[in-house]
Order: C-alpha cells, then structure tokens, then sequence
C-alpha cells in the first residue's frame, strides 16, 4: 500500500543558455530597457546605429539602383524597347555605383556626429576597469 501522507518535490534548475534566453526577453519587457544602464551598453549601441543606419540606406540604394537596372534590361529583351530601356537601365547604374560611397560617407558623417560621446563613454569605461 502506498503512502498517502508521502510529499515529493521536484526542482529542476535552468541551464546557463537557458538563464542568458530568459534575462534578455525579461528585459525586453521591463519599462526602462530602451534606456542603456552602462557606458559598454551605450558604447555598444551607439556603434550599432551608426553601422546599421549607413548599412540599411546604402543596401536599400544599391537595390533601387539594380531594380531600375533590371527594368531596362527587360525592357531591352523582352519587350523589344531597345532606346527606352538603355535609358532606364543607364538612370540605374548611378545608384548601384554610389551605394559603397554613400556607405562610406554615412558611416564618417556618423563618427563624426557620434564620436566624441563614444570616445567620453569610452574613457569613462576604461577608468572604472583601472579601479
């Protein structure tokens, strides 16, 4: 016959990888989460909006550009619009040719808007590891 007055209980910890997934969708729920709370989260984040910004305008111009490209090469060999689509696919080849400077360019007009406060946040960091 079995016990009625038996208790068990069971605990089972998380993981490592399991405690890291759970911290950072907690704190994509927690009020002040879009404010960084240290000089590396806000070194960090400030580095990543400068490389992404110049990354997602110039990928979305060097798309522009291939799209016009394509519609005039289309125009050219399907639908027999020989002058008509050299024109358009000539409009389009100044946008997939500036899509790398205008890359470059945004990311130096981003440093330099940027900079100064990551070079401060960056000696703030560096200080408080000396400590």
């Amino acid at each position: 016959m079995e016990d009625k007055n038996k208790f068990e209980l069971t605990y089972k910890a998380p993981s490592e990888k399991e405690r890291k997934i759970i911290e950072s969708i907690k704190g994509q729920y927690e009020v002040n989460s879009a404010v960084p709370k240290s000089a590396y989260e806000r070194i960090v984040k400030l580095d990543k909006k400068i490389k992404n910004t110049a990354t997602i305008v110039a990928l979305a111009f060097g798309i522009v550009g291939a799209l016009i490209f394509g519609t005039g090469l289309a125009m050219v060999l399907e639908w027999g619009l020989i002058y008509w689509g050299i024109l358009v696919a000539t409009l389009g080849v100044p946008f997939i040719a500036l899509a790398k400077p205008m890359h470059s360019i945004l990311i130096k007009s981003g440093k330099k808007k940027h900079g100064a406060t990551i070079i401060k946040l960056s000696e703030e960091f560096l200080e408080e590891g000396k400590k």
